[in-house]
């Protein structure tokens, strides 16, 4: 099968991931979005519309609803996947397995997220970290954002120096912001049931020799999360050679606390005075002046989980069709089209 000039590209779930998906795609030259796919018939799928993108009905028995809610239905899900090259399932976890098998009737290129199994879906993704591994694959899934973030930070010192050992403690949020008057929790934490919690062992799918274990808990707070890193490196490491890796490693920022950005909400606060869409944070936020470097090194960084793993996702795609087979120049399209930056001040 020859490599597509422009990747044209459908994206079945239009919530939280799948818009800015839908919305990154149509910002890259070499890809076109063919329209969107779902169920509901609500304001996000609405907008959808409003924005210009077709959009398709993921399930037969939700056609009528769509039309009757107003939503200009071009038809249904496998209509628009005999128009693409490849399909980026953003449907809530577990759908997304079961999606898989019309995927590779068609003979499609998918990805999947971070609530689908690495065992199911056959193969994960981190762009700086194992791009390569993934090239002309049927299928991958882009990791979940605490993983992403882990992957991107832990990587880049494993990557320049090699780690011992690390542990990770993942402060999470209840939900995400759209849906908090729902399920959000108040006024308790949750410490997630299991040592290692999830995260650890799916940093491993993607950093296969990371030796890593983490602990997470969710609190009552939907702006990111937060981790706290204590790492093992290989060798004695100073606080240079440290800040060095980490500047030099794309998706990564450095911040300071003496800047005023000294809590989550500060952070996210400065994405909306930046004037980013949403205000999202595609990059790991590293706080460059608590960063400590004795015989551990001592990390503390926030991950934006609604927007951390869109660039990932774009550049899953040209991995998947081959259509870049170097990992860097790939992210630096993808970073300059969404206006990913290594400060922001």
């Amino acid at each position: 099968m020859a490599k597509p000039t422009i990747i044209r590209v459908g994206v079945n779930g239009y919530g939280v991931i799948g818009k800015r998906v839908a919305d990154a795609v149509s910002l890259q030259d070499d890809m076109e979005l063919v329209g969107v796919s779902d169920v509901a018939a609500d304001y996000r799928v609405k907008t959808a519309a409003k924005r210009g993108y077709p959009v398709y009905c993921s399930a037969a028995d939700k056609i009528d609803a769509m039309k009757q809610g107003g939503i200009p239905v071009a038809g249904m899900l496998e209509d628009m996947l005999k128009q693409v090259d490849v399909i980026v399932d953003c449907t809530p976890a577990g759908i997304g397995a079961k999606n898989k098998v019309l995927y590779d009737k068609l003979g499609l290129k998918s990805i999947f997220q971070g609530g689908e199994k690495h065992d199911v879906i056959g193969a994960s993704f981190v762009a700086q970290c194992n791009y390569e591994e993934n090239l002309n694959k049927q299928s991958t899934r882009v990791v979940s954002c605490n993983t992403t973030g882990i992957c991107r930070t832990l990587g880049a010192i494993h990557k320049n120096f090699g780690i011992k050992k690390a542990r990770v403690v993942l402060f999470r949020r209840a939900i995400d912001p759209w849906e908090s008057h729902k399920t959000g929790i108040i006024n308790t934490v949750i410490p997630e049931a299991k040592v290692p919690s999830h995260q650890g062992p799916d940093a491993q799918t993607v950093i296969h020799d990371l030796n890593i274990v983490t602990i997470a808990a969710k609190g009552p707070y939907n702006l990111s999360h937060l981790h706290f890193a204590m790492v093992e490196p290989s060798r004695q490491l100073t606080q240079e050679e440290v800040l060095g890796a980490l500047q030099k490693e794309p998706r990564l920022a450095l911040i300071r606390a003496s800047d005023g950005l000294d809590a989550l909400n500060a952070v996210i606060e400065l994405m909306r005075d930046l004037g980013r869409m949403r205000a999202d944070m595609w990059e790991v936020a590293v706080w460059e002046d608590i960063l400590a470097v004795k015989d551990e090194i001592y990390l503390v960084y926030q991950v934006h989980n609604e927007s951390i793993v869109v660039p990932e996702n774009i550049d899953a795609i040209r991995a998947l069709t081959g259509t870049e087979t170097d990992w860097r120049i790939s992210v630096e399209k993808t970073d300059k089209s969404l206006g990913i930056v290594k400060r922001f001040l």
